[in-house]
């Protein structure tokens, strides 16, 4: 069911191939591809399970085909090449896949932040903290967080 752009090189986000009146629209697109990529790698782990029916597991393909070519179509819209969404980061490695794509539970050479998220979503982790927001030595804001990230259903 691996149904993923080919984003085979990864390459900056601002890159001179790039429409540069597109404005955030390279941005945005990056963050809807992750986020299409991983409820992707989400579907292939439940259909590994036998979580999904025929008509669930048929449904969600259709949803995130349709979700790629839309991605796809606002590429050619704001003249962006979808290699473009791919962004290096370094030594951390690439946002997304480089070549062959990712299937959820194997490991590869170079692994991606998408390989990442996919996994803590699989294993599930908890964030805590709190954040104080000043100016000019005030503090104006605090705020104490818990953020629970899982793919499995979280219990009250």
């Amino acid at each position: 069911m691996s149904a993923s752009l080919d984003l085979s090189e990864s390459t900056p986000l601002a890159t001179p191939r790039q429409n540069q009146e597109a404005g955030l629209a390279p941005l945005l697109l990056t963050v809807v591809e992750l986020i299409r990529q991983l409820m992707e790698a989400q579907v292939i782990r439940r259909m590994e399970a036998g979580l999904l029916s025929d008509a669930d597991l048929e449904r969600a393909a259709d949803s995130l085909r349709q979700l790629e070519n839309q991605v796809i179509q606002l590429c050619e819209i704001f003249d962006i090449d979808p290699a473009d969404l791919n962004i290096d980061l370094g030594e951390v490695g690439s946002l997304l896949p480089k070549e062959g794509g990712y299937y959820p539970g194997e490991t590869s050479d170079q692994p991606s932040l998408l390989e990442l998220l996919d996994r803590l979503l699989h294993i599930g982790v908890v964030l805590e903290g709190d954040i104080d927001l000043g100016l000019a030595e005030l503090s104006l804001i605090q705020a104490k967080l818990r953020l629970v990230l899982t793919s499995r259903p979280v219990g009250a």
